[in-house]
C-alpha cells in the first residue's frame, strides 16, 4: 500500500514543505490529506468488498488463496490512513500516543512487504504453472498456497518489527508532538555523535527497504512475466493478448507505484528541500495511494473488453479472474487461462 507503509515521508516530509518556498504549504498538505481520506474511504469499501467475495463466495485454490492475502495487505493499511491524515492536519502533531506510533509504523512496513512479497509470490505461481506444469500438478496445492501465505506473513511482520523499536514520539517542546524515526535509539536527539550514528543506520534501512521491498520483488515480477509470455508464445498458448496485458500491467503499475516512494526516500536522504522534493512527496502520495485502493481493481478488470465489462455481474468478473480450470491443469494447454 502504499503511502500506507510511508508514515515516515509523509509525517517527516512536510516538515520540508514547510521549510520551502515553492509550494505553499496548505495546498500540499490538503492534497495529502485528500488523498488520504478519499482512499480510505474507497479502499476499505472496495478492499473489504473483494475480501468478502473471496473468502465466501469462491471456491478455495491456489489463485483465490494468494490474492485475499494480497488484498488483506492493502486493506489493513487502508485501515490507517485516516490517523496519518489526521497529524497531517494538525500539522504532523501525533495526538495518539508513542504505542501507536510504533505499533502504526511498524504495521504499515508489514504491509508494504507483505503487497510485494505476495504479488512476488503470484508471479513465481504463475511461472511454475507454466515452465513447470508436472511440478504443478504435483505439488501445487491450497496447501502448499498456504505453506507460503504463511512464509510471506512471517517475513513481512519481521521486516516490520524494528520499527517498533525506531519508531518514537518527540516533544520539541513548542507544543508539537511528531511521530517520527529515531535510528539512534537514544533520547539524546540533538547530540553530534547520535546524529551521526542515526544517519548510518538511517541509510542501511533505506537501502535494505529498497533492496526487499523493490528491486528484488521487480526483478523477480520482470523476470517470471518474461519467461511465462515467451513459453506461452513459443507453445502459442493463448489466441488472445490478454494475458500479456495483465502481465505487462503487472510489471508497469509495480514500478509506477512503488518507484516515487523510493525516489522521495532518497531525497530525505539528502536532506533535499526543492521543488523537486515536493513534487516527489506529492506524486509518491499520488501512486501509493492508487496502488492501495485501485491495484486489485485494476487487475480485475485490464483484461476484460469495457462494454463487456457493464454486462457482467461483480461475481462473473471474479470467476472469470480468479478461477483455475483444473481439467486444463492437468495438460501444458492450462495456461491458455493465465491470469495474474
Amino acid at each position: 500500500m502504499d503511502l500506507i507503509n510511508s508514515t515516515g515521508y509523509l509525517l517527516n516530509g512536510s516538515t520540508l514543505v514547510r521549510n520551502s518556498p515553492h509550494i505553499p504549504a496548505s495546498a500540499t498538505k490538503m492534497i495529502i490529506v485528500l488523498f488520504l481520506f478519499t482512499s480510505f474511504i474507497i479502499g476499505t469499501i472496495t478492499n473489504g468488498f473483494y475480501l468478502w467475495v473471496l473468502k465466501f463466495k469462491m471456491k478455495k485454490t491456489v489463485n483465490t488463496l494468494l490474492f485475499f492475502h494480497l488484498i488483506l495487505s492493502y486493506f489493513i493499511s487502508t485501515l490507517i490512513l485516516p490517523f496519518l491524515a489526521i497529524s497531517s492536519l494538525q500539522n504532523n502533531h501525533w495526538s495518539f500516543g508513542t504505542i501507536m506510533c510504533k505499533v502504526f509504523t511498524s504495521i504499515l512496513y508489514a504491509g508494504m512487504f507483505a503487497s510485494v512479497f505476495f504479488l512476488s509470490a503470484i508471479s513465481v505461481d504463475r511461472y511454475l504453472v507454466t515452465l513447470h506444469p508436472v511440478w504443478s500438478q504435483l505439488h501445487r496445492t491450497p496447501r502448499w498456497a498456504s505453506s507460503v501465505i504463511l512464509g510471506v506473513w512471517v517475513s513481512a511482520i519481521a521486516l516490520g518489527i524494528p520499527y517498533l523499536v525506531f519508531r518514537e514520539t518527540h516533544d520539541d517542546h513548542k507544543g508539537t508532538v511528531t511521530c517520527q524515526n529515531n535510528y539512534a535509539v537514544s533520547t539524546n536527539w540533538e547530540s553530534k555523535k547520535m546524529q551521526t550514528l542515526k544517519k548510518w543506520i538511517q541509510v542501511a534501512c533505506f537501502i535494505s527497504r529498497f533492496l526487499l521491498g523493490f528491486l528484488l520483488p521487480f526483478s523477480i515480477i520482470t523476470f517470471c512475466y518474461q519467461r511465462v509470455a515467451n513459453k506461452m508464445k513459443e507453445r502459442r498458448l493463448v489466441k488472445s493478448h490478454k494475458p500479456f496485458k495483465v502481465m505487462m500491467t503487472a510489471i508497469i503499475s509495480f514500478f509506477v507505484c512503488w518507484m516515487p516512494y523510493y525516489v522521495y526516500q532518497g531525497l530525505i536522504l539528502t536532506e533535499n528541500q526543492s521543488l523537486l522534493s515536493q513534487l516527489t512527496l506529492l506524486l509518491a502520495v499520488i501512486t501509493t495511494s492508487f496502488n492501495t485502493v485501485f491495484s486489485p481493481t485494476l487487475y480485475l478488470f485490464i483484461g476484460e473488453n469495457f462494454k463487456k465489462v457493464f454486462k457482467k455481474s461483480i461475481l462473473a468478473l471474479f470467476e472469470s479472474t480468479f478461477s483455475e480450470d483444473y481439467s486444463a491443469e492437468r495438460t501444458q494447454n492450462r495456461n491458455s487461462d493465465f491470469y495474474i
